[in-house]
């Protein structure tokens, strides 16, 4: 199959990379099966077909699997002048972190302007044509769609991103002819960083722990955001828009749109968030459940691709320094020490033998396993 990729002209068509050609190829693999076949491997023929199963089978996915709210918590509670609001603000975020590992927070103190001029200038970027994307310095070279190392079906991510180190947001060559984009994802990813950080302090201190203790590890150069598109999917409801997998950070901050197709393990099961349009979603990563010795949970989760809407979602992520250690806050220490340098490359020694992360388990102690 031939595409053209005309530079000035920007449609949903050119823009998009070729994820279901990509996608086709690995279903042709010995053993892949999904609800809608591909009329050719790695050929976009039935596309109109197949979207037009996707779309009835979505709708009977969405009806069998109901969505829930998560935990909401108003952080205008932690600027109260009662102690009392105070300290149910701080258990809450607490508790939500245990039982839950996610939570959403309204009155966060980021501007409803700048969070959509953000979403603005992210749809802008993603509307340019795939071979620009793909092709060029922007944003320091950081797009990827798919999954390069997946060698199945289940291993693909419908999905296209932009992964930029907060070390990178300032500078103007990263940008290219998105100029404006560049003073609003500064302004954006400070008040990011300030929450998390508020966040992160907020849970240290739960645990009796200084509030200071994370913010004298964590380090911008290794915090980063990563702007994700998600087109529509024609192929099925089976598809990942995002693999599930865990956070390999302190915690994450997720804008998303009002599209849907966030799911997460809840006692051994997979449960669909409702979008909240004046919420950001807060999860707890790896390394805050080896921090607080699983008083925090790190908790698996993924993205559906849906048949006919694309979704747009920016994550902030709160890291660690590479040489910072990450030890168990009490005893006795279910974790050893490891740094965030080693706990990485672990993964990405994982992903690369075995086609996907194992995380935490690779750390524990002879004792606890």
């Amino acid at each position: 199959m031939s595409l053209s990729f005309p530079c000035r002209r920007r449609t949903m068509t050119n823009s998009n990379p070729p994820l279901l050609q990509n996608y086709g190829v690995l279903l042709c693999q010995p053993g892949e099966t999904s609800v809608v076949q591909l009329g050719d491997c790695g050929n976009n023929s039935g596309a109109a077909a197949a979207a037009a199963a996707a779309t009835a089978a979505a709708a009977a996915a969405a009806a069998a699997m109901e969505e829930c709210q998560l935990p909401l918590i108003d952080l205008k509670g932690l600027r109260s002048e009662s102690e009392e609001e105070r300290l149910a603000c701080t258990s809450a975020i607490a508790r939500a972190s245990s039982e839950w590992g996610f939570f959403q927070v309204v009155n966060h103190g980021i501007r409803p302007e700048l969070l959509r001029e953000m979403r603005s200038e992210q749809v802008k970027l993603f509307e340019t044509s795939f071979e620009r994307k793909a092709a060029c310095q922007l944003m320091n070279n950081s797009y990827r769609w798919g999954n390069p190392t997946a060698t199945c079906a289940k291993e693909f991510s419908w999905s296209e991103a932009f992964h930029i180190p907060l070390t990178k947001v300032s500078e103007e060559a990263c940008y290219g002819e998105f100029c404006s984009l560049r003073e609003v994802m500064q302004e954006f990813a400070k008040a990011m960083s300030n929450l998390a950080r508020l966040l992160a302090g907020v849970l240290a201190d739960c645990l009796g722990r200084q509030e200071g203790d994370l913010d004298e590890i964590c380090d911008e150069s290794t915090c980063f955001l990563r702007l994700n598109r998600y087109p529509p999917c024609p192929v099925s409801p089976e598809v990942f828009g995002l693999v599930p997998h865990t956070d390999s950070d302190f915690l994450t901050i997720l804008y998303q749109d009002e599209v849907g197709g966030l799911q997460l393990m809840k006692d051994s099961k997979w449960i669909a968030v409702k979008p909240n349009k004046d919420a950001l979603i807060v999860n707890i990563g790896d390394l805050f459940q080896a921090w607080s010795n699983n008083e925090y949970k790190s908790v698996e989760h993924k993205v559906m691709a849906n048949a006919i809407k694309e979704r747009y979602s920016i994550a902030y992520f709160l890291c660690p320094s590479y040489d910072a250690f990450i030890g168990s806050c009490s005893e006795p220490a279910i974790y050893r020490k490891f740094t965030f340098g080693e706990y990485r490359q672990q993964v990405q020694e994982d992903v690369k033998k075995i086609g996907h992360k194992v995380g935490l388990p690779r750390f524990l102690l002879q004792t606890t396993q």
